[in-house]
């Protein structure tokens, strides 16, 4: 029975925003309510769900997102992004423009968080779309590919990471298998992929989207442009170093992992990037904060949506729905990487979130971890695998893709749901690759 409840309430989420266009948020909210109900929740708990699965969800975004939305603008605005792009074009040709973002979303994707890359990114893919003439999908699908990736195989993002210990596997390893593992996927579903989805054109959001070509002079310099823009990963980067030596008691690793968390870094970004986008070039405080007050502004209903699929997330989560899922094929004789990844991958697609899926699965499939001579770290990539497949209109990240590139809900079906799962699949054939010679 929560399997057809689940399968209703995906069903009647497409029919609310595809059929009548009714607002997603709104929607989420809705179909929320009617899961709940046929879950026989109870309704001051179902309200408490709702409202957790918001909080949660908003808790860490709203900051990412908005300090994220503030630094991009800058970047834009200042005609950062331009210079970098320049620089990205006359370095690797348009011809091959493609390798230079997925090779960007690969690096700064691995330190930080998929929303934090996204944000940052997004920008500097709209100036490469409008100075090259490229179809904005073409150029940006590959880096969201790879930062997708990075989410989901490798150590230190969050499900990665908490798996890796669940199973005692060694991070080392499980880095070293998910970079070998990573590359094919990004290219198949990347520079590939892309290739077949030309004919959709993408129209991102105006207050992302700076198409002015400055003059040289009036650009900051190349040094200045790269600092601003990727001062974020430097400094959750020299974190992660740093830490790694340091006592963890000391009070110095105290204040450089204050500094490396993705909150604080972006904060310590925006208001560097205030100074040498802007007020070291001349720019008056009161024109920097208008543009960054429409910054915020313009991404009030990508927060509210991404806060509605969290809502749906928490529901699912409550009513057991998970658990029930996990459990019908639990008993399987299937080989364990391939049990490890359907499981995920039929949890990812009624739950949405992909850290969600992966730690649930992973509670799942632990007893297999010591009944079979399976190794650990692949099982933490089969996990990554499937929770990145299907992504669909449960997902806030699917929302994030739709919102920023101004896609239709088919046009974002076709384009970052097929991405997704060329990604979960391609995990996947590495996976069982990898397994035979190890």
């Amino acid at each position: 029975m929560p399997l057809v409840i689940i399968i209703l309430g995906i069903l009647l989420l497409f029919i609310l925003i595809a059929k009548f266009k009714l607002n997603a948020f709104i929607s989420f909210i809705i179909v929320c309510i009617f899961v709940g109900v046929l879950q026989n929740m109870e309704l001051q708990n179902m309200i408490q769900s709702i409202q957790t699965g918001i909080g949660n969800t908003l808790g860490f975004l709203v900051m990412i997102l908005g300090f994220g939305a503030m630094l991009g603008k800058l970047v834009a605005d200042s005609g950062a992004a331009q210079r970098i792009t320049s620089k990205l074009v006359s370095g690797f040709g348009v011809k091959y423009i493609q390798w230079a973002v997925v090779l960007a979303g690969f690096i700064v994707g691995i330190p930080m968080f998929y929303s934090v890359g996204f944000v940052i990114l997004i920008p500097l893919v709209f100036t490469v779309a409008a100075s090259t003439g490229l179809p904005l999908i073409y150029v940006g699908l590959p880096m969201l590919a790879s930062l997708s990736v990075t989410h989901g195989f490798l150590p230190p993002h969050p499900a990665p990471t908490a798996i890796s210990s669940m199973f005692k596997a060694d991070i080392g390893k499980t880095l070293l298998y998910g970079i070998l593992i990573a590359i094919p996927a990004i290219i198949v579903a990347g520079p590939l992929f892309t290739r077949t989805i030309k004919n959709i054109k993408a129209t991102p959001l105006k207050e992302f989207y700076n198409p002015i070509v400055l003059k040289d002079e009036e650009m900051p310099s190349m040094g200045i442009s790269v600092f601003s823009a990727l001062l974020p990963v430097i400094l959750i980067i020299f974190s992660t170093i740093v830490t790694s030596f340091l006592p963890k008691n000391s009070m110095f690793n105290q204040v450089v992992v204050f500094i490396g968390n993705p909150v604080i870094a972006m904060l310590i970004s925006v208001l560097v990037a205030i100074y040498t986008l802007g007020i070291s070039r001349g720019k008056k405080m009161a024109e920097l904060m208008t543009s960054v007050s429409k910054s915020v502004s313009s991404i009030t209903m990508v927060l509210l949506i991404i806060a509605g699929a969290g809502a749906l997330k928490q529901i699912l989560v409550d009513s057991g729905v998970s658990e029930y899922i996990g459990s019908l094929l639990k008993d399987s004789n299937m080989s364990p990487l391939v049990l490890a990844w359907l499981i995920t991958t039929i949890i990812r697609v009624c739950v949405g979130s992909a850290t969600v899926a992966g730690l649930t699965a992973a509670g799942i499939v632990l007893p297999l971890i010591t009944n079979t001579n399976v190794s650990p770290e692949l099982m933490v990539l089969a996990i990554g695998s499937g929770s990145l497949m299907l992504s669909h209109v449960n997902d806030g990240g699917f929302w994030m893709f739709k919102e920023y590139f101004n896609l239709s809900v088919k046009e974002t079906l076709s384009t970052w749901s097929l991405m997704e799962t060329t990604v979960g699949i391609m995990g996947l054939i590495g996976i069982l690759i990898v397994d035979i010679f190890i």
